[in-house]
């Protein structure tokens, strides 16, 4: 069996989407689907039926998702322990970091690799509810998330930590300085980050306790596109206080969210057990890149 085959077909099944698949394992979408085919042929039928623009497992390909995950992690695995035996002077680092973070991590990103010219670091771009899942799943050595996790058997790194706050167009900026209370905003609509962000999850469950479901008026993973929704006047936006510095003051005005104050913490998360050299050179180097990085709830193995 083709080990590139299966994974690929795990990695379909995951984002219930060819082309989400193609986009995450950097390659084509005929080439994901020819590798799917190829992967069907060899077992002797259909492990996929689409059903308008949904997919849906085939009982074989629920079996072979199942069973396909778990080889995977064992190859994985495999690789690790040959690489642990060259040290760093050879070795792989799988690293998720979701796109608000990513002016966090370029600087460490860089010296990293850098110092360890040897080590390939493959890094993913997703939201933080996915890189958790991926960490869970021995896709990723490491990802970046909103702490607290949801996941609490991945141990944690805090790195850094930053107030929400509100953005409103310019045009309808509260006449008061003061901070904002999330219960005022029952009435107004929300442009939220896409679901597999912990902080769209993070909002729902603040405004669930304040005694209200928000109105969505539209999704996106990028800072950018939100802020231009905003200053748009689709609704307005809840940002980590970096992120909505980045926004133009002219057109878009900001206040502290201080009722609930919450927090946009981003830390690193990996999985209690073995950790590789790599992976702990790369720990090693948040320490060093981040003052007021919290100690981890347990020390790597």
């Amino acid at each position: 069996m083709d080990i590139r085959a299966l994974r690929y077909f795990v990695e379909v099944v995951r984002q219930h989407s060819f082309t989400r698949a193609a986009e995450v394992l950097h390659v084509t979408q005929p080439t994901i689907s020819k590798m799917v085919k190829s992967l069907e042929e060899e077992l002797g039928g259909p492990l996929l039926l689409r059903e308008g623009r949904q997919l849906r497992l085939t009982d074989a390909g629920q079996v072979v998702f199942v069973r396909g995950q778990a080889v995977l992690a064992e190859v994985a695995r495999l690789q690790l322990e040959l690489d642990e035996v060259a040290g760093l002077a050879r070795g792989e680092l799988d690293v998720g970091i979701p796109p608000m973070a990513g002016r966090y991590f370029a600087r460490l990103i860089a010296r990293y690799r850098k110092l360890y010219p040897g080590v390939t670091l493959r890094l993913r771009e997703q939201g933080g509810k996915a890189l958790e899942q991926a960490v869970l799943a021995g896709e990723l050595d490491l990802g970046v998330t909103v702490l607290p996790q949801m996941a609490p058997e991945l141990l944690t790194l805090s790195v850094t930590r930053h107030p929400l706050m509100v953005t409103f167009p310019a045009e309808r900026a509260p006449a008061s300085r003061d901070g904002v209370r999330l219960a005022d905003l029952r009435d107004e609509p929300l442009v939220l980050y896409e679901d597999d962000f912990v902080l769209y999850r993070v909002i729902l469950d603040a405004c669930a306790a304040a005694g209200f479901s928000p109105q969505i008026a539209g999704q996106s993973r990028h800072w950018d596109f939100i802020g231009e929704l905003v200053a748009a006047g689709a609704g307005i936006a809840i940002l980590p206080a970096p992120i909505a510095a980045l926004l133009d003051p002219l057109r878009i005005c900001c206040r502290e969210l201080v009722d609930p104050p919450l927090r946009w913490e981003l830390g690193m998360v990996w999985h209690d057990g073995y950790l590789s050299q790599a992976a702990r050179a790369w720990l090693a180097l948040c320490r060093e890149a981040f003052p007021e990085a919290q100690p981890a709830t347990s020390t790597p193995s």
